[in-house]
């Protein structure tokens, strides 16, 4: 098997190329750019991979309020474009999707299913659905992977590091932190994503799924657990989403329901602290 990973690099990425079995050539985006299908074609016809993995995208999620054009070029219309070349070329495509194309319940208490009706509130996250929708439309062998807070080794590309090694830094400068603490989701370690992910996309069955860690936090809770973990004492408080100020809106509620993919007969990811205490003991490594 030959796989072609786009943004090898990333930290979902540099996670995932050690893990999967057979032949992988990781690219960038001078060699896959989203927004150039003419680049896409090449890159294809040169490696003729079986599956191709799209770890690229455009994860800005509040510039994306000012930069809607740009959200959309590579989030919706370039997934659309490497969906017609991997359909035209009966190749396996796997595209990574968010959490965040929930939100519109706003009393939501129950993780989400694949089938339920999605309802995004930001422009990022409606850019990611319509990504979601175009591959699904143009590319019959393709596993759209929903999932949530990413954070990994490698740090976070372009956005300068995840939400673990901010609240590292913000540590190590000794002030009181005002943490959003209405917003629950379930933060996911990137090697944990990768481990369970290789499996599945070995099979013939395609769709949609949630992959994330089990259980839920806000990520007020999620900081303290880093800090517990961690072994710092750090002053914090809770906020408000409203009173944080963010330029984007988030989901009140996005858990996601890992229920498809354990229907399989595949094992549940395991509990999100157990796996932020590995992704600490292992960053000390590097």
């Amino acid at each position: 098997m030959r796989y072609l990973v786009i943004g090898a690099s990333g930290q979902l990425g540099r996670d995932l190329c050690p893990r999967l079995p057979g032949e992988v050539i990781g690219v960038g985006r001078e060699q896959a750019d989203l927004t150039r299908p003419d680049l896409l074609k090449a890159t294809l016809d040169e490696h003729q991979p079986q599956t191709v993995v799209n770890c690229a995208a455009y994860n800005f999620v509040d510039r994306a309020e000012t930069e809607p054009e740009t959200a959309f070029a590579v989030n919706a219309l370039g997934a659309r474009s490497l969906a017609t070349l991997c359909g035209e070329r009966q190749i396996t495509l796997v595209h990574f999707s968010t959490d965040y194309v929930f939100g519109l319940d706003a009393g939501r208490t129950i993780p989400w299913n694949e089938d339920d009706p999605p309802g995004p509130v930001s422009v990022y996250a409606a850019s990611k659905l319509a990504g979601e929708y175009f591959v699904r439309m143009y590319c019959p062998r393709h596993f759209v992977i929903r999932t949530c807070g990413l954070y990994g080794i490698w740090g976070s590309g372009g956005k300068g590091g995840n939400f673990v090694e901010t609240m590292l830094k913000l540590a190590g400068q000794g002030k009181p932190l005002r943490i959003v603490g209405d917003q629950v989701c379930t933060p996911t370690y990137t090697r944990d994503l990768a481990e369970v992910l290789t499996p599945l996309i070995g099979t013939t069955h395609y769709g949609l799924y949630h992959l994330t860690s089990a259980g839920s936090c806000s990520w007020f809770e999620f900081a303290g657990a880093i800090f517990d973990l961690a072994g710092l004492k750090v002053e914090r408080s809770p906020v408000t989403s409203v009173e944080y100020g963010a330029a984007a809106r988030r989901p009140a509620y996005s858990v996601l329901s890992n229920r498809r993919y354990e229907s399989l007969g595949f094992a549940p990811m395991r509990p999100w602290r157990e796996a932020l205490a590995t992704y600490l003991a292992e960053r000390l490594r590097k």
